[in-house]
């Protein structure tokens, strides 16, 4: 549809607003960089028993960086933004300077310094979590390439450069230091070296490559067999995922932190399994049920939460859903629908608690009652006899639910420049939606054969594109209402219309139909990717067939009765669908970023009803109310005011 240029400039400067806003609330730009203070710690924590023991210095260059790196810490914390723990971090920096300074034992010093990097990490995000896991069987030739020269071919610190470097390489097959280091520790170490050592930064290398060299050097001092054993004890154990909940809780585990719940050989053997495969703390324990990540997710955050540690609760709360449940709604809603609404309200009721800072004894209540839930669940889906319907309804009814939206903002595009015979301007509109299905097919391959898409990028991408579009209907509604109240149609369209749709808003229209298109496209892929299986394949695919031959009559219906519609009422009729559109629409970008936990969730006695976007929480009511209420006054707005410039109007 047409935007008049001030109005286009008014959107993007909207939108940029917004994106300032979303961003300025989820990110922290502290001055000083505590990644590295951060690597010194766990540095002195490893590396201090190589030069002091019982009180002696036994490698006085090495005790002379140890002292050094000490002090650094002390005035890098020291220039870090202020925080209420800063002056407690300060302290206990000060006591390592003395302990270093004394020659204490390396036991004493070791748990000092990983104390401090543990309260470091609480008061400082540094802001370093793999995106997706890593790959360590992949790096074995960027190690070749890279590392051998130095850490020698199968990482015994014998390579061929070795020779002429003071101190050494480390030899990564050292069963005792691989214990004490973490995957997090070896990737600091490659991202930026460690000054005055043989350790240079290998910045320049991909984020992806050097965790998957961080997993892979961090697994080489454990044989085929202890990596076999900890696969059998990680499958057998279900109560030792909860110590490494998620692939963040991986890169900083070490076995000593296993090692305190378990016996050393088991915890060895564990460690050994997930630094060679760490994709395996994503997956679901075997034969524990389709909700088996949810379980171990939500049993994850009421134990953090006990700890006192809401923050950490609330992600594994969230994760708990996107990742655990919300694969499965598809298959669920073509079953019982009603136990699927049940299961998201009770879920979002345990996050709105946490938030709330309930009693821990409440929030185990209300897991409870969850985990009764995924039982009933778990009692539908083992239901086989209907699986093909199930299937095919499940996927018919995905396509026409998300399709529909989306069709409805793109054919009324089509629909209005057709009326106003700027047929040369629907390239642009087709390629918007050409190009969405396009980039969707690249969703897919991503999702499938590279990256896991978790279930907060998901929910972030639908709400923020469903919160642009909003924005836009809105104001294309608006506009629209006020022409169709001005008369004089053809006139008006022959002379206006040429400047209003300059080579600008053309891009603009390609831009919102993109949006429109590829938001319903990338939810639409990752739920089929869910819900795929060989058994029903058949089935799927047939459901896919017959919700494109629904979207494609539906899509010529709209055209042939635009055709019909006089100009002035098709604008008229058009402006009140895309003014509701905007309010369905910004009521699912709410609750989408309510799901990503972007935006705080208040339950309250509510109706939920997808399809128009209403939810029960009073943000997204609120967000929805807001927009009517806008559009109201802006179709008052434009009915006075036709009605003031009508000539021979009596008022």
């Amino acid at each position: 549809m047409p935007l008049p240029i001030a109005l286009i400039r008014s959107s993007l400067f909207a939108l940029l607003i917004g994106w300032a806003v979303l961003l300025s609330a989820r990110a922290e730009l502290p001055a000083a960089n505590p990644r590295q203070t951060w690597q010194m710690l766990d540095y002195i924590a490893v590396d201090y028993a190589g030069a002091v023991q019982d009180g002696r210095i036994v490698a006085p260059g090495e005790y002379a960086e140890m002292q050094e790196f000490a002090d650094t810490v002390r005035r890098q914390l020291a220039a870090l933004p202020a925080k209420p723990k800063q002056p407690a971090l300060l302290i206990q920096a000060d006591r390592l300077v003395a302990l270093v300074a004394a020659k204490a034992e390396p036991t004493e010093v070791a748990a000092l310094a990983r104390g401090l990097a543990d309260a470091i990490l609480a008061s400082y995000s540094i802001g370093v979590v793999p995106g997706s896991p890593p790959e360590p069987a992949k790096a074995a030739a960027l190690y070749a390439q890279q590392c051998a020269a130095c850490h020698g071919p199968a990482g015994h610190g014998d390579g061929p450069a070795a020779a002429g470097l003071d101190p050494p390489p480390i030899a990564f097959t050292d069963a005792d230091r691989a214990a004490q280091r973490t995957p997090l520790a070896l990737y600091e170490v490659i991202s930026q070296g460690v000054p005055g050592t043989g350790m240079a930064s290998f910045a320049g290398l991909p984020e992806a490559d050097r965790w998957a060299l961080a997993f892979y050097v961090g697994s080489l001092a454990y044989s085929p067999q202890t990596r076999a054993d900890g696969e059998a004890l990680w499958r057998k154990n279900v109560e030792v995922h909860g110590r490494i909940p998620t692939l963040e809780a991986l890169t900083r585990t070490r076995e000593a932190d296993l090692a305190a719940t378990l016996p050393t050989t088991q915890a060895h053997a564990i460690v050994a399994y997930l630094r060679s495969r760490p994709q395996a703390v994503n997956e679901p324990v075997a034969g524990a049920g389709r909700f088996a990540l949810a379980r171990q997710r939500l049993a994850d955050s009421e134990r953090v939460y006990a700890a006192g540690d809401a923050a950490q609760a609330t992600t594994l709360a969230l994760s708990a859903y996107l990742d655990g449940v919300e694969p499965i709604e598809p298959t669920l809603a073509a079953r019982n629908a009603a136990l699927l609404r049940e299961i998201e309200t009770a879920m979002a009721g345990y996050r709105t608690q946490i938030g709330r800072r309930a009693a821990a004894a409440d929030i185990a209540a209300q897991a409870t009652q969850i985990n009764a839930l995924f039982d009933r669940a778990e009692a539908v889906l083992q239901d086989t006899h209907t699986d093909t319907t199930t299937a095919f309804l499940g996927s018919f009814t995905i396509l026409v639910r998300e399709g529909l939206e989306a069709l409805l903002i793109v054919i009324g595009m089509i629909a209005f420049l057709r009326k106003a015979e700027r047929r040369d301007v629907l390239p642009y509109v087709h390629a918007g939606w050409a190009g969405a299905l396009l980039a969707g097919a690249a969703t897919w391959a991503a999702a499938t054969y590279l990256v896991d898409i978790s279930g907060a990028n998901r929910e972030v991408t639908e709400g923020v594109s469903a919160l642009f579009a909003a924005a836009v209907l809105l104001s294309v509604g608006i506009w629209m209402h006020q022409k169709s109240l001005a008369g004089r149609w053809q006139q008006y369209l022959h002379a206006k219309l040429s400047a209003a749709l300059t080579r600008r808003s053309a891009i603009f229209l390609f831009v919102l139909a993109f949006v429109a298109v590829y938001r319903e496209v990338f939810e639409t892929i990752l739920f089929y990717i869910a819900m795929w299986s060989e058994q029903s394949s058949g089935a799927i695919l047939a459901g896919l067939i017959a919700g494109s031959m629904v979207l494609v009559a539906v899509a010529y219906w709209m055209l042939r009765m635009s055709k019909r519609l006089p100009i002035g009422q098709f604008f008229s009729i058009s402006s009140v669908l895309i003014a509701v559109l905007a309010v369905v629409l910004v009521g699912k970008g709410v609750a989408a970023l309510q799901e990503a936990g972007w935006v705080p969730q208040a339950l309250i006695a509510a109706p939920r009803i997808e399809w128009l976007g209403v939810y029960p929480s009073w943000q997204s009511l609120l967000a929805q109310l807001t927009v009517a209420v806008a559009a109201a006054i802006g179709f008052l707005v434009n009915t006075r005011t036709s009605r003031a410039l009508a000539p021979g109007d009596p008022s």
